[in-house]
């Protein structure tokens, strides 16, 4: 069994959707460090950071990162299609992941939580960097539009398959904060449409659903 923390609306939907994919077992603890009445005690003793989605293997070891949740589900069962498997697509696919998790996850935690960095304990100052984190979240989507966008096609999704897998996951959820919808619709349109389809899509639409009624 695996035991998933997580919360609704946040990133633990990634793991969430990765693990029905996989037809694994799992149970889902109630987390997060904005919900008083959650398990936060017992997530922050498997994982001292507090952070969601975390997964507790049925080995008991701790996996953390959603980017590393997909990598290790989409390895440990490669018929789930959650990983390309032909290797210059699957290396595509794993960019992609650490690209998201490295550029727009980091830009929303600056958004979200801007007294992090800054010593200056003015509104202003906060405001300051949280207007700078999303200018910068929202070009960072903009380049990965443009990079991975066009594995997509007219019909298709960004690991170049006709089903939707781990990077199309984990793109469709991140870029649902810090108003990155709204700019995509301006500015990317034509990525919006396969964010979209990725959420329409029959395998990944029921966990869409119980996170985002």
């Amino acid at each position: 069994m695996h035991i998933l923390y997580g919360s609704q609306g946040s990133g633990s939907s990634i793991a969430e959707a990765a693990l029905e994919r996989c037809g694994v077992d799992f149970r889902v603890v109630r987390a997060s460090q904005w919900e008083p009445d959650s398990a936060i005690d017992e997530l922050r003793r498997v994982n001292p950071l507090g952070q969601i989605p975390t997964l507790v293997l049925p080995d008991g070891s701790v996996l953390t990162e959603s980017a590393a949740i997909l990598i290790h589900l989409g390895l440990a069962h490669p018929d789930s299609g959650l990983l390309p498997a032909a290797p210059a697509r699957r290396a595509q696919v794993l960019r992609g992941l650490v690209f998201i998790a490295a550029n727009c996850y980091s830009a929303i935690t600056q958004s979200d939580y801007p007294e992090r960095f800054t010593t200056d304990t003015t509104e202003a100052a906060r405001e300051a960097v949280r207007q700078a984190a999303r200018a910068q979240l929202h070009r960072h989507w903009e380049i990965f539009a443009d990079t991975f966008g066009a594995l997509a096609g007219e019909q298709g999704f960004l690991g170049g398959d006709n089903r939707p897998g781990a990077l199309d996951l984990m793109a469709a959820v991140v870029s649902r904060w810090s108003g990155t919808r709204a700019h995509l619709a301006q500015h990317r349109p034509g990525f919006l449409a396969v964010l979209q389809r990725i959420e329409a899509d029959p395998g990944f639409a029921p966990v869409f659903a119980r996170h985002w009624p």
